[in-house]
């Protein structure tokens, strides 16, 4: 059986031009945790029909507590984007700068509500995995740059891969690796953090890495020759 997943055009395209523009990938984040309406829900909130995102938690002291969002709020659109399903929020979110006034609509007691958010910026940088300088060890060999995918950004790419590349060079560009590509695994074994990364090339048989990464609507294998 064949899997696969899809990326969002959206998604790459975001992270290319935060690497463009300021050389790392800068996300925002409201610090809430939604789900999908269904019908269920929507009668019980008194919706005409099962849309938005259903707020199930808010972070004490995050931008959403501080803007006013609350549990069992439905999000119905964010800067007037309609939102029809749970999915569609955690890429707009990221998408938006850091402190800016984001107008988001909820439904709130059978009437729409307007609240403004200011987003803060998620504080995880990407971890070096490859550089092409001398003495590194053998996955440094290959020219990635990758970090964790956060919750919400999975969810938005609605992969079961947890690595995302923010920067390529060496090797690994010239083999078509590509920013915004999640690596899910390496010579047929699947990777799950940066150290399982590092742990798979090493153990590679020839000088050749089989990469297995998800873009766009596939999941396809690369092969990176290490220096």
């Amino acid at each position: 059986m064949c899997l696969s997943f899809a990326v969002p055009i959206d998604v790459a395209n975001h992270v290319k031009e935060q690497i463009i523009q300021h050389g790392r990938v800068i996300r925002s984040r409201i610090g809430v945790s939604i789900q999908d309406v269904n019908a269920q829900l929507a009668e019980s909130f008194g919706l005409d029909r099962p849309r938005g995102a259903l707020i199930s938690m808010v972070e004490d002291g995050a931008p959403g507590d501080k803007g006013g969002l609350k549990a069992g709020d439905v999000i119905l659109s964010i800067d007037g984007v309609v939102i029809e399903t749970s999915s569609e929020v955690p890429g707009l979110i990221a998408s938006k700068k850091p402190g800016s006034n984001v107008q988001i609509e909820v439904w709130r007691d059978g009437k729409t509500r307007r609240v403004t958010v200011k987003p803060e910026q998620i504080r995880d940088d990407g971890e070096r995995v490859a550089t092409t300088d001398g003495g590194a060890d053998e996955a440094a060999q290959l020219g990635l740059v990758v970090r964790p995918l956060t919750a919400e950004e999975k969810q938005q790419a609605e992969t079961q891969g947890n690595l995302l590349v923010e920067n390529v060079d060496g090797p690994a560009a010239a083999a078509g690796v590509r920013p915004g590509d999640i690596i899910l695994g390496v010579n047929g074994s699947p990777v799950k953090s940066v150290d399982e990364l590092k742990k798979a090339a090493k153990k590679r048989g020839g000088k050749v890495v089989a990469l297995l990464v998800q873009r766009n609507k596939q999941q396809i294998f690369i092969p990176v020759r290490a220096e």
